[in-house]
């Protein structure tokens, strides 16, 4: 017999913009956060036989996030875990990974998810101080001290933090984006026109409580990145990031965010023998690569087809569709490629995939307006996709997302 893998549960914290209402809090503290409440409210505790967890920015403090995750959370300490990290598709790995252990046999019930905090960032130093640092903590003396540091020059003194410039390329993802979208033909409007548009529907879902029930709140904190009212023209005022002629603004574009998302898999049989009602059964996965020098951010035009055709559908057949907005102009680029006869020949296929209907796509707004915290955007699309196919009476729906290095993922899911 087929085992089916359901999604019965789902949670995020609020997504905070850096140094914003959750910059006190590290990656590890939004996740248990994030993880008790989602145990609290559902009661499932005693189900859970593994936690599969991802963080992108690194801990020098849990560097095995999902392992201190189950410790701190108060889950038995034979419950099994392991962090897993693939850039803005982590959570995405994390599903798929806990998915096909379920469906395997391995286990019956687990907890997928992802936490980032670009609050709180691991800051390096230059490798001499780094040298004089150590020298100094094994000193045995003030002499021993002094002359740790005393070969140092200014140069020698500055500090790192993390960087998002793609290592073999040397450009950076907005760069990318921007290139992408002069590859595409994307113009300025279309972008900001994809932004306010990204916004005003997140709006909407907090406005008519849609949102409100995967969202928990931590000490009075919401989501701080959705911009109400925001227009066209507003967005238009806005500044080129990369030269006069460009097109890519932190208008639209995804804000650097701190937050954290979760959600519960089980054996869909088991989830109805609990009398528990899943919110839809994971169909079809596929994670996929590109070359980085050669549009970095366009994977998803490799990994949602393959899902889509592992699922037995087409484009036409979804219900709903969720792409991570990393920018608007890679969104864009995306769906121009998705459309492309070119690309299809390229893709080996006869057909272009097909057309996006953004009437059925990123419905209540996407990374632009809700946030981007790395390793918590997949899940959050996930259960955000699973609670509307639900409100819409079931159907088809799929979540694609791109990553550094030149990386691809998509799901699809069904309720009937």
């Amino acid at each position: 017999m087929t085992v089916r893998v359901a999604i019965v549960a789902g949670l995020r914290t609020p997504f905070g913009r850096r140094g914003g209402g959750l910059a006190e809090r590290s990656a590890l503290e939004l996740g248990v956060a994030c993880v008790r409440e989602l145990l609290s409210r559902t009661g499932l505790a005693g189900e859970i036989e593994r936690v599969i967890f991802g963080q992108v920015v690194p801990s020098l403090q849990a560097p095995n996030v999902a392992r201190e995750l189950v410790l701190d959370v108060g889950l038995p300490p034979t419950v099994d875990a392991h962090s897993v990290s693939r850039a803005c598709t982590t959570s995405y790995v994390a599903v798929i990974e806990l998915a096909r252990a379920i469906a395997a046999g391995d286990l019956d019930a687990g907890i997928c998810g992802g936490t980032d905090s670009v609050s709180d960032v691991p800051i390096a130093v230059s490798k001499p101080l780094a040298r004089a640092l150590v020298a100094n903590r094994r000193a045995r003396g003030i002499g021993d001290r002094v002359r740790a540091f005393a070969a140092l020059s200014p140069g020698d003194l500055r500090v790192e933090p993390p960087t998002l410039v793609e290592r073999t390329t040397g450009l950076t993802m907005g760069e990318h984006a921007e290139a992408m979208g002069k590859t595409a033909a994307v113009d300025r409007a279309a972008q900001d026109e994809l932004a306010a548009r990204s916004h005003a529907r997140a709006a909407a879902g907090w406005d008519d409580g849609r949102l409100a029930a995967e969202v928990m709140t931590i000490a009075g904190v919401g989501d701080q990145c959705v911009r109400r009212g925001i227009t066209t023209a507003d967005l238009g005022r806005l500044r080129p990031l990369f030269g006069g002629d460009g097109t890519v603004t932190a208008g639209n574009s995804s804000p650097l965010s701190d937050g954290a998302s979760a959600a519960i898999l089980m054996r869909e049989d088991k989830a109805r023998a609990l009398g528990l009602e899943p919110l839809a059964i994971i169909r079809a996965a596929a994670t996929t690569a590109v070359d980085p020098a050669d549009q970095l951010l366009i994977a998803p035009v490799t990994a949602l087809p393959r899902a889509l055709e592992r699922a037995g559908i087409t484009l036409a057949d979804l219900t709903l569709l969720d792409l991570h907005e990393a920018f608007a102009a890679q969104v864009l680029a995306v769906t121009a490629a998705l459309a492309s006869p070119a690309w299809a020949a390229r893709l080996g296929r006869s057909q272009p995939i097909g057309q996006v209907d953004w009437d059925r796509t990123n419905v209540l707004g996407g990374s632009i307006a809700l946030g981007h915290p790395f390793a918590a955007t997949g899940t959050r699309q996930l259960v955000q996709v699973a609670r509307e196919l639900a409100r819409r009476g079931g159907g088809m729906a799929a979540i694609a997302a791109c990553a550094a290095g030149g990386l691809g993922a998509a799901i699809v899911i069904e309720r009937a």
